[in-house]
């Protein structure tokens, strides 16, 4: 199985919060777009809370995110992984993004908001020992995904509108 390799992050300067995923899905490689498997309700969200809906061409999204303060991006910079579920992810393959580097260019990030419990654990293990002392919120929020079919739609927009009310 080969290294499959994420993207660049997605933020502006005056980036305030950042969202983080665990590793693109097969179709966002495909398309080379965060969250483009067209049941992934991100930016279905997006646009109900920003204006970023999927209707928008995808560097469009990118702009609305930008202007509203937020920067997006995945945990894993790299990994082996069969399928496009996080539980497909080979643990010893993983390779996390440089968080330092990130975080001491965008100094005004404060909070960070995990899609979903992989994004989460993989932070928490793989980035946070270490990251140099700093104060950041962590929030996780429901995945978006479409394996994670557990809650509605209303109620993931409903835990997601926490992102315009910080």
């Amino acid at each position: 199985m080969d290294l499959s390799y994420g993207f660049p992050p997605v933020a502006s300067g005056e980036a305030r919060l950042l969202i983080l995923g665990s590793m693109p899905g097969q179709a966002s490689l495909q398309a080379a777009q965060y969250y483009a498997h067209p049941r992934n309700a991100f930016w279905r969200i997006m646009g109900d809370l920003l204006g970023a809906g999927p209707e928008l061409p995808y560097p469009q999204r990118l702009v609305r995110l930008q202007a509203a303060g937020i920067a997006l991006w995945d945990v894993i910079a790299a990994c082996e992984r069969g399928g496009s579920l996080d539980a497909d992810i080979v643990g010893a393959s993983v390779r996390a993004n440089d968080f330092s580097v990130f975080l001491a260019v965008h100094r005004s990030i404060e909070q960070i908001f995990f899609n979903g419990a992989a994004a989460e654990a993989s932070f928490r293990r793989h980035v946070l020992p270490g990251l140099a002392e700093r104060p950041l919120a962590l929030h996780r929020l429901p995945s978006t995904s479409p394996a994670h079919a557990a809650r509605s739609y209303a109620d993931k927009l409903a835990a997601w509108s926490v992102i315009v009310a910080k």
